[in-house]
């Protein structure tokens, strides 16, 4: 059995909230989407990203691992065509990272800063790959850690839904082994609490619900600079 558990914050800075989140346990199908854009663009590009992902998934008969890259490239395709249709949405985007359960196995895919994590016997790993400068352009010039952490770059995105129509998603797959908790998050939590905060949460006894909320409590505690947002899921026992 999969449990899954919700959330998103607007954070301590920010009136609007363009994350999104989708809980589809009838598809196996959990998501984090992170908009941007002016006005009300990035709740718009979020939400319709996720939705498409929902419907591509749900008309679906094919189960297997390039499922959610063509899904992520539809939703692509629509936010861009959103864009071109109003002018008002002109420059809207999204990260996007979503989680599929077939048949034991987890297919995850990834566009973005938004993570998936792995929380397994103790230790928690960071599954996806940011698409950011600091990771895919500062780490390779040899910029020191610290410096990339205040440099002026280290906000920018290499890659989102609706920012070009050549996408590159990143995809994984890993087996639902019971006792397995996996976190899907905003860069509003990963961005502003340690990975060492993240495995104690996730280590400490209590229901998603209640680690869910906790994540936040941390992340507006360090000043919740932006919209947070964490899906939670637990492998109970086999995942049939």
């Amino acid at each position: 059995m999969l449990e899954a558990f919700g959330l998103s914050d607007p954070g301590c800075v920010r009136s609007n909230n363009e994350d999104y989140y989708l809980l589809a346990p009838a598809l196996g199908l959990y998501l984090v989407a992170d908009g941007m854009g002016g006005a009300a663009a990035g709740e718009h590009a979020s939400q319709l990203a996720a939705e498409t992902v929902g419907e591509f998934v749900y008309k679906t008969t094919s189960r297997e691992p390039g499922m959610l890259t063509r899904a992520f490239e539809e939703a692509n395709r629509r936010v861009l065509e959103a864009a071109n249709l109003d002018s008002t949405l002109e420059g809207m985007g999204t990260t996007l990272v979503a989680l599929v359960k077939v048949d034991g196995q987890a297919y995850v895919s990834s566009v973005g800063d938004s993570r998936a994590y792995i929380y397994k016997d103790g230790q928690l790993a960071v599954l996806t790959e940011d698409q950011t400068w600091v990771h895919e352009v500062g780490r390779r010039l040899g910029i020191e850690e610290a410096q990339l952490k205040s440099h002026p770059m280290r906000h920018v995105l290499t890659m989102a839904i609706g920012v070009s129509e050549n996408l590159r998603t990143h995809s994984y797959v890993f087996p639902l082994e019971t006792g397995v908790q996996v976190l899907l998050c905003s860069d509003g939590l990963h961005g502003v609490i340690t990975d060492i905060a993240i495995a104690a949460v996730l280590a400490a006894e209590g229901t998603l619900e209640e680690k869910a909320k906790k994540l936040i409590e941390l992340a507006r505690k360090a000043g919740g600079p932006d919209n947070i947002t964490t899906v939670l899921l637990r492998v109970t026992d086999k995942t049939e």
